[in-house]
């Protein structure tokens, strides 16, 4: 039997006009299968999306990009492989799968591919100018001592200490719009703008899906799901494009900023249903057993899911109800343990607020007697919720840059009026004569931590307390979310009107009607049914509050 013929060379003129075996060639297509025929030679065989992005293509054409170059391939007559395993047979691959690269030669086609220049055989250095690498890798070493790729470079700084200001924006609160003295000169000054201002100096995978990652958090934080999961979309295809170095644990945020989002909407079981996938996947699993901060994210939202399905099942489920606070009360003291073990003061700071109003909305709920919140022998709630909280606000006056938490204020404020249970609609005169905490019985009740309720921060009456934080709001000292700023408003409106002051409580009234649409429908609930059936009527009859939703479980906005 005769031997078969040996597939012929095939050569690639790298001088432009480009052309296989003398027949023009289409760049794009040229350019890749001289990629590939380096990446055998020079680099252990595969070449990525991203060697393509900025070379001959950008993200939107990519995928049009790689079926044309395909088809070029067939014409051609040589075959290609993609994904990672170099081993496959081409023709066995699932072609559906192909635009996700990576892409390479066997070895018996790259053997056939010859490369050259004005029709001699093409130097190392003529196809590494060729394909752009050489300026890629001017900052090696010296011969001898080569660079890898990925190793830190100098001009990294610049985007680590960006991305730096973002945080520390975050942290004080600066999330979106820029605020008064919040930056040195030339300085972007809200997070928003300096984690987009990392995006240009990012100079890797990392840190381009790094990024990605931030800013999805940060929309998520200000209440804009839409946004958040359009960048957690982008992180997904960043992901699968190629492999991104800390790749585990850019997947395991992924679905942890999915689960906040699905949470926010409301949407619990979508929630668990992430986190609980997250923990029985392999990979995942173990980010989340070894890394603290995905560990604190996991359990401290894991917690408020079973705080609010264990609320919403407390009149009809006591049995359900309280197991899963039991859960949440134990989540969250994990979340906590995990809190101090990464040494991070606001997550610890978010845990405590946390923990704290769980203790009180259950004992609302006829939840006080968990084995979790008694203490010698007997339950006292509402001083251990106090003391969380103030914990929480303590742990943000020793965090340097910390700004202070506008969860801490809305809560204390709603326990201070919680134990007030009049008549609904109740006049004006059956209102104003409930008596409601002051803030020096808040601070009493806080026991060794009442050093947390400065008297800068904290004034001697509610209605001042809610007023400053919101005329921080107002002036860009601070940008409050959606959630926080609405609570603001009704709780200034309660306490205003509680003082006999019923201009400013409408005037909040009417801030807080423009703020609802933005909300997610439980939580305009929640506030269009306090409106109704807490203040006096007189202020009802006057604001003319926005009519009530169809029958419902009552509903309790959460910490976002």
């Amino acid at each position: 039997m005769p031997k078969p013929a040996a597939p012929s060379p095939l050569f690639i003129e790298l001088t432009s006009p480009q052309s296989v075996n003398g027949q023009r060639a289409a760049f794009q297509s040229l350019w890749l299968l001289a990629r590939m025929k380096h990446a055998h030679d020079a680099e252990g065989g595969l070449v990525r999306l991203a060697d393509l992005r900025g070379e001959v293509s950008d993200a939107s054409t990519l995928r049009m990009v790689v079926s044309r170059a395909f088809r070029d391939f067939k014409a051609w007559n040589i075959e290609v492989g993609w994904g990672e395993d170099t081993q496959r047979e081409p023709r066995f691959l699932n072609a559906e799968r192909r635009s996700q690269g990576p892409f390479w030669l066997p070895a018996a086609e790259a053997k056939r591919v010859r490369m050259l220049v004005d029709g001699r055989t093409a130097t190392a250095a003529e196809v590494a100018s060729f394909l752009g690498l050489r300026s890629r890798r001017a900052s090696a070493a010296a011969p001898g001592s080569p660079k890898p790729p990925d190793a830190v470079h100098l001009q990294d700084a610049a985007f680590w200490k960006q991305l730096v200001a973002s945080q520390q924006a975050a942290r004080q609160g600066r999330l979106m719009a820029p605020v008064a003295g919040g930056s040195a000169a030339g300085s972007p000054a809200s997070a928003l703008e300096s984690i987009r201002l990392a995006g240009t100096l990012a100079a890797t995978d990392f840190q381009r899906a790094l990024v990605t990652l931030n800013e999805a958090m940060l929309w998520r934080r200000l209440g804009d799901n839409e946004q958040a999961r359009r960048r957690l979309q982008a992180l997904k295809k960043q992901r699968l494009a190629h492999h991104v170095a800390g790749n585990d644990y850019l997947g395991a945020m992924e679905c942890i900023v999915s689960a906040w989002c699905a949470y926010t909407a409301r949407d619990l079981p979508l929630a668990q249903s992430l986190l609980a996938g997250m923990a029985e996947d392999a990979v995942r699993g173990l980010v989340l057993r070894h890394h603290p901060d995905v560990r604190f994210e996991w359990c401290n939202l894991w917690a408020l899911v079973c705080r609010s399905r264990a609320l919403a099942l407390a009149a009809d489920d006591r049995p359900a109800a309280a197991a899963l606070a039991e859960e949440s009360l134990q989540r969250f003291g994990e979340a906590l343990a995990a809190a101090f073990e990464s040494h991070s003061f606001e997550a610890a700071q978010h845990v405590a607020a946390n923990m704290g109003m769980a203790a009180w909305l259950f004992d609302r709920v006829g939840l006080s007697d968990l084995p979790a919140l008694a203490h010698d022998g007997h339950a006292d709630t509402t001083r251990r919720a106090v003391q969380w909280i103030a914990f929480s606000e303590w742990l943000c006056g020793h965090a340097d840059g910390q700004g202070r938490s506008a969860w801490n204020a809305i809560y204390l404020m709603r326990i201070a009026r919680g134990h007030c249970r009049p008549e609904k609609q109740p006049s004006l005169a059956q209102f104003r004569a409930q008596k409601p905490l002051e803030p020096a019985a808040i601070s009493k009740l806080a026991g060794p931590l009442a050093d947390a309720f400065d008297a800068a921060h904290w004034p001697a009456r509610w209605v001042d307390v809610a007023q400053a934080r919101l005329a921080d709001h107002q002036a860009g000292r601070r940008r409050y979310p959606g959630l926080q700023h609405c609570s603001l408003l009704f709780e200034h409106a309660w306490y205003a009107a509680h003082a006999g002051d019923l201009k400013a409580a409408e005037q909040s009234l009417e801030s807080l009607r423009d703020a609802l649409p933005q909300l997610v429908p439980s939580d305009r609930a929640y506030f269009t049914e306090s409106w109704n059936d807490t203040l006096p009527a007189e202020l009802v009859l006057e604001t003319k509050p926005p009519r009530r939703p169809a029958a419902r479980k009552k509903a309790s906005p959460r910490n976002s």
